[in-house]
């Protein structure tokens, strides 16, 4: 059986965070990669770090979204980080998301749908009409029309992105409890897999408290 797949998200400007995650979060049971967000990559020492990381999966969340020109350029400069995952607005339009998968070489380009802190009351204010599942399903169809390597999304919409994407899934809002923070579209690791996710993204769920503690509630979780 193959083992369960998780970005643990190193939300932090601070190098000695990352290091202590990631030496604490070794195990045998699960396969583990580190999501690097805008906070930790724009940090003094955050972008050397990633830089000089070895042998490890890395997912530069930098969620471009710009003209096309501006995208493809911005995975140019961070082309020296030997990243394995990049992700980028499929709201950018399928011009950028097809120039940009052009240019990534070994890059998985990962297109990011309706962020998991968004629901339909947020996206009516910003001025969408239509509800968060038929938006999540049209870019879907867009990031299958412009060959991305996969696509992020909330495990709440994974069976419906699972009809029109056949590549890898990546689910944020991964929750062990009830509790939901900044996020509004949230389900547990096993709901997660069972939609259908390929990669789980979990940050303060593993990295506040002790971490291999957390490591084995999520194993035990798992296994139930």
């Amino acid at each position: 059986m193959s083992k369960y797949k998780v970005f643990i998200a190193c939300d932090s400007k601070k190098v000695s965070d990352v290091k202590k995650v990631i030496k604490y979060s070794q195990n045998n049971n699960l396969k583990i990669g580190y999501k690097f967000g805008l906070e930790f990559l724009n940090s003094k020492n955050g972008r050397n770090f990633v830089l000089n990381l070895k042998n490890k999966t890395i997912f530069a969340d930098l969620k471009l979204h710009d003209i096309p020109n501006t995208c493809v350029s911005a995975v140019k400069a961070i082309q020296d980080l030997k990243v394995n995952y990049l992700t980028m607005h499929i709201s950018s339009g399928i011009e950028a998301l097809k120039s940009v998968k052009k240019v990534s070489g070994n890059i998985k380009v990962v297109g990011v749908t309706i962020l998991t802190s968004l629901n339909n009351k947020a996206l009516k204010e910003i001025g969408f009409n239509k509800d968060v599942k038929k938006l999540v399903l049209q870019q879907a169809k867009l990031a299958t029309q412009a060959k991305l390597d996969a696509i992020v999304c909330s495990a709440q919409e994974a069976k419906i992105v699972k009809r029109v994407f056949k590549k890898e899934l990546i689910t944020p809002g991964i929750r062990f409890s009830s509790r939901i923070n900044d996020q509004k579209r949230t389900l547990t690791p096993k709901q997660a897999y069972r939609n259908g996710a390929d990669w789980l993204v979990i940050g303060r769920d593993i990295t506040k408290g002790n971490i291999k503690k957390n490591i084995q509630t999520l194993i035990d979780h798992l296994n139930q």
